[in-house]
Order: C-alpha cells, then structure tokens, then sequence
C-alpha cells in the first residue's frame, strides 16, 4: 500500500509541478491562458490532441467493451477514430486560419464569425457544455474505481480528489500547463498499457495459448457481429460515421484547431492520429478479452468497466498495477482538463462578455475578471461529480449518447465554412429540431432502422439546414475572404473517391462471421485493420502536403 501511495501521490506533484513552471511562462492576455498564444509545436499539438481525445472510455471503457463484446470493438474505434482525423484538415484548417485572422478563442466564436448569428453562437455554446457534461461525468467515475482498486480510497472520495488536482495545474498553467501534462500523460498511458497486456499474458500463459483458449470457449469474441450480436453492419456504420461527425466537435479538440502553430501543425497531427490510434486501442480491448479467462462472470455488483483493474489487482504486481493505473489516471485527467478550460473559456467569451456589453455597454477588450471562468469551472467539476456519484450507465453508452448530441452540430458547422447560401435561421432550425430527436430516441420513441440513432437524425438535420436555407438564403451575408478548401476541383475529387473507397473498405462485411486466429491468436482481420490505419496515416500524409504546398 505505501509504495503504491508513494507513486500516485507522486505523479499528482509532479502535474501541479507542470503547471507551476508553465504558468511561469505565461505572457499576459486570454489567448495565451486559452491557447498559448498559438504557438504549440507540430508534436506537442498531436500529443495533446490525442491524450485530450483518448479518455477513461478509451482505457475503463475499452477494456469494459472487450470482455462484454470481443474484438468486434477495435476495428470500430482504431479505424473509425484514426479515419475521423481527416476533419482536422476539413474542418480544422479553416477554423484555425479565421481563428488567427480574428484572434478567436472559443467554437461558438467561429459559428459567429461566420454567420454573424448571437443566437446560433449561443445555442452552440448549450449544446456543446449540455453533452460535455456526461463525458466529463465518466472522468471522475474512472478516477474513483482507480483509486478504489488501488488504494482502498471509497469511490467518491477518489473522484472528488482527482478532480481537486485537476483543477489545480488547469488553474496555474492555463493550455500550457494543460498541454504539457497532456504529452506526460499521453506517453505514459501508451507504454504502461503495452506493459500490462504484457504481464497479464504472461500470467495466462502467453497471449496465442490464452487467445486460443478463449476462442474454444467463446469463439463470438473472435468475430463479428460480436458477443450478444452487438455490432452488426447498421451499427458498425453508425460508430463509424458518428466518431467522424462528433469528434471534431468536441469543444476541446476544436479549441486546439486555434492552437497550433501553422496548418503543418494540424497535418502533422492529422497524419499520426491513425497510427496511434492503431496501436493504442488494441491494448485495453486485449485487457478485456483477456479478462474472460479470469472472471467468465463478473464479481457481483461489478460492471465490465471494472474489468482492467480486475485484472491488474489479480495478475501484476503491486508496483506496476500502480503505475497502469496511475496512466488510466492520465487518460482521464487529459481529457477532464481540456473540457473544463474549454467550457470556461466558452462561458468567459460567449455568455458573460457579449452580456455584460448588452447590460453594462462595456468594451469587448475591457478585461474579464479572472473569477469569471475559474468559477465557471468549479460549477462545471461539481456538476460531473454529482453525476458520477451515482453512474447512470456504462462509459460506452454514455459516450454514445454525448457523442450523438454533439454531431447535430456538424452540418451547421461544415454549411457555415462552405456553403454561401446557408444562414444561421437554417441552422438554428437543424440544431434544435436534431437535439429534439436525440431525447426522442434516448426514450425510445422513434425506431433505429437498425443502425444508430445519428444517422437517421443526421439525415433529418442536413434536409432541414438545406430546405430552411433554400427558402431563406436571400439574405445570406457575403462569405469571409479566404478559401477554405484549396485545392482544385480536380484534386478534390480524386481525393473524396480515395477516401471513399478507404472508408468502404472499413466496411467489410464479406468478413462478416469470420474468427480465424492469425498471429499471437488476434482474429487476422485485426492485423488488417492495423494495416488500413497505415494506410490512412500515408494518405493523409500525402494530403497534408498537398495542401501545405497549395496554402503558401
């Protein structure tokens, strides 16, 4: 118990160490504590990208999906999050050319710039803190079933001081602070998990004899659809689209659009997104699989996102289940930190300063006391953990229901930076009529058409953005100045149909039922699936310079 203590306790001096010196680099004005004064390095910008995008879900989560479903889970998340990439230059790049051209901070500030709409800045602002709060919720869950494996501490009592050191180094460094903790953690996450998968094989017996005992028992972890059928074709496209529509509205991973350096910082960072998330996501949902061995059934009142520090408790030593779990620690606090600076941020920009000039007739560069955001984010942090006290729901469904709510932004979002006609009547209507069919189908009112609910609301919401703006779009206000997408036509299709058929191929149905074991016993189409993550990486490397070279 004390060396374990001795570790955890030191890796949190160590955060508020990071957030110490970075504050001590500090330069006056909001961009910097926002955004650090946009100047994040190419690396530096992936890794915090990355560690603020893989969370509690990506390592409680995973290994949780791994033991209730199999395999079935890695291609869904490795491809179809490492394929998502792909908005950064999309979308990415032009937010972070108007977010410098107009020293914007925030999401809704780009929706504003470009629409001139108060009302559609402020119902992004909604939604985006609404649907945050369930992700932001899972973080402290995790917290305390860390804590709670590792130290004996009571499972409130973990959440609530994970959360308290959170805000500490977020307070003291701002995105600096943040994005420096967010390298350590991300590094740390990715090679103590390669150390777990490691030991616990080895515990088993080696990975292909554990796998291949696994398979003679419960062959359905091997293949797809999946244990219990969780993942057929419908469904398999629905995650697939839905990381591609949500992630890049994560109001966290869209405020580092603003932050990097130049566009080869969000190419650069486009590029490894697929590798890693290749490797990364094989190594919780291995944890999980493996976890069949050791609990067929789960310990009464255990839920499967209990799974990995079932089986560190069980097969590694002391030392190194407290430095696994001190990095599942890592995952979520880069991710509650970035919500939280973000949704601060957001409150400071466009809630309190657009109303105190509406009420006061104050200047919009008279500064804004600093209590303003920082108490914002205390409500915030007390918000997620009165949900986390009592869990409504597994990391994935929650995950799913959060990640639903947000993708309704993205046709507003993608119309605003490419399409002349669309207003902000248009996509106020899209938003609230899609948020409207998101409780619709949290109470199940409305059938699935046996895919998941985001494709048949993303169907309803583009329709109504395009018809409102096609009835409207009159007094559409000239477009900004610059070209968002500057490549030729030409170009351009030959890109959409190379990342079609990469998509297409993400789709492969004729494996469907298919559990043969390959190398070190994973199913083959695995193997296949790390090599089309490869394969993205190359071609959005080759767009990245494509574009690079066009943006000069």
């Amino acid at each position: 118990m004390g060396v374990r203590l001795i570790i955890v306790l030191g890796y949190l001096l160590i955060l508020l160490g990071i957030g110490w010196a970075a504050r001590r680099r500090s330069k006056p004005g909001l961009a910097d504590y926002f955004v650090a004064s946009r100047t994040t390095s190419p690396i530096i910008l992936f890794l915090t990208m990355a560690a603020t995008n893989f969370s509690a879900f990506t390592v409680f989560g995973f290994a949780g999906a791994g033991w209730e479903a199999g395999y079935a889970f890695y291609p869904i998340m490795a491809f179809g999050t490492g394929f998502m990439a792909l908005t950064f230059a999309l979308i990415g790049r032009p937010v972070q050319r108007i977010g410098r051209e107009h020293g914007l901070i925030t999401p809704p500030q780009a929706v504003y710039q470009l629409t001139g709409s108060p009302g559609l800045r402020t119902l992004f602002f909604l939604v985006m803190t609404v649907f945050t709060l369930p992700y932001l919720a899972m973080q402290p869950m995790a917290a305390g079933y860390a804590l709670e494996s590792l130290l004996g501490i009571p499972y409130f009592a973990g959440a609530a001081i994970v959360t308290a050191i959170m805000l500490g180094y977020t307070f003291l460094g701002g995105f600096r602070g943040v994005s420096w903790t967010d390298a350590l953690q991300g590094g740390m996450m990715l090679s103590l998990l390669v150390i777990a998968v490691a030991m616990i094989a080895e515990k088993l017996g080696g990975l292909t004899p554990a796998h291949h005992a696994i398979a003679g028992s419960v062959p359905a972890l091997f293949s797809r659809p999946g244990l219990g059928g969780l993942y057929s074709p419908g469904i398999w496209f629905g995650y697939m689209a839905l990381w591609f529509l949500c992630d890049p509205l994560f109001p966290q991973l869209f405020q580092r659009f603003y932050a990097g350096r130049d566009g080869r910082a969000l190419t650069t960072t486009m590029t490894l997104y697929p590798l890693l998330t290749g490797v990364l996501f094989l190594l919780p949902i291995t944890i999980g699989v493996l976890g069949r061995l050791s609990y067929p059934e789960l310990p009464a009142g255990a839920s499967p996102d209990q799974i990995l520090p079932l089986m560190l408790s069980l097969h590694v030593p002391p030392v190194v289940e407290a430095l696994v779990l001190t990095a599942a620690l890592a995952a979520l606090m880069s991710t509650l930190d970035s919500q939280l600076l973000t949704l601060s941020s957001m409150f400071t920009h466009d809630v309190y300063q657009p109303l105190r000039q509406r009420l006061r007739g104050a200047s919009a560069s008279e500064r804004v006391p600093p209590w303003v955001g920082k108490g914002f984010v205390v409500a915030l942090a007390m918000t997620g953990l009165a949900i986390a006290y009592r869990p409504p729901a597994t990391f994935r469904i929650l995950a799913t229901q959060t990640f639903t709510g947000l993708a309704v932004l993205f046709p507003t979002m993608v119309a605003a930076l490419y399409w002349k006609r669309m207003t902000a009547g248009a996509g106020i209507a899209s938003i609230l009529v899609g948020e409207g069919l998101v409780v619709a189908y949290t109470f199940g009112w409305l059938p699935r058409f046996g895919t998941l609910p985001v494709i048949p609301i993303l169907a309803v919401t583009t329709a109504v953005l395009v018809a409102v703006s096609w009835v409207f779009g009159r007094g559409r206000r000239s477009p900004e100045s610059w070209t968002p997408f500057t490549l030729s036509p030409r170009a351009r299709i030959g890109w959409g149909v190379a990342f079609g058929i990469l998509f297409l191929l993400g789709h492969d149905i004729w494996n469907w039922g298919d559990g043969r074991l390959a190398f070190l016993g994973y199913p083959w189409w695995v193997w296949m699936f790390l090599g089309l993550c490869g394969i993205t990486a190359l071609l959005f490397a080759r767009l990245g310079r494509a574009l690079n070279r066009h943006s000069r």
